[in-house]
């Protein structure tokens, strides 16, 4: 994502087994360091969050989710690259359709033909012992993960 003028809506799903979450690995270039996010996607115009969180999961992992429910919103201004950004989140909760994803330790998450990072599993441990930083800030809390 890209610091801007612009409020991005941006749909997310949070995926949760034995213990562990599911999240975007991501870099932070201005600081350095790696931080984590759930996996997802702008919401373009016109577009239902539910049907941008499947395309997301669809096109990023080449997964399918089931079980789709509503954990709300988050309102999200952060720091980017020297940059400042702003999201709301819709924030969802579900289950992937194939089981052998849970068993991945990772896997690349693509777009437009590119590697954009990849998603991997995260011990829920971890992100209570604050071990792992997870944006939005605030998420574990309003998931009661």
């Amino acid at each position: 994502m890209q610091g801007s003028d612009a409020v991005h809506v941006v749909a997310v799903c949070v995926v949760e087994k034995d213990g562990r979450v599911l999240l975007m690995e991501c870099q932070d270039k201005a600081k350095g360091g790696t931080y984590y996010r759930p996996l997802g996607g702008r919401v373009g115009f016109g577009e239902p969050e539910q049907q941008t969180v499947r395309r997301a999961f669809r096109e990023g992992i080449g997964a399918e989710l089931k079980n789709l429910e509503s954990y709300g919103q988050m309102e999200s201004p952060f720091p980017l690259t020297g940059e400042s950004g702003h999201e709301i989140l819709i924030i969802f909760r579900g289950d992937l359709t194939d089981p052998a994803l849970y068993e991945a330790a990772e896997r690349p998450i693509l777009e437009g033909g590119r590697t954009l990072g990849k998603a991997v599993w995260v011990p829920l441990k971890d992100l209570h012992a604050g071990k792992v930083p997870l944006y939005p800030e605030g998420l574990l809390e309003l998931m009661e993960l």
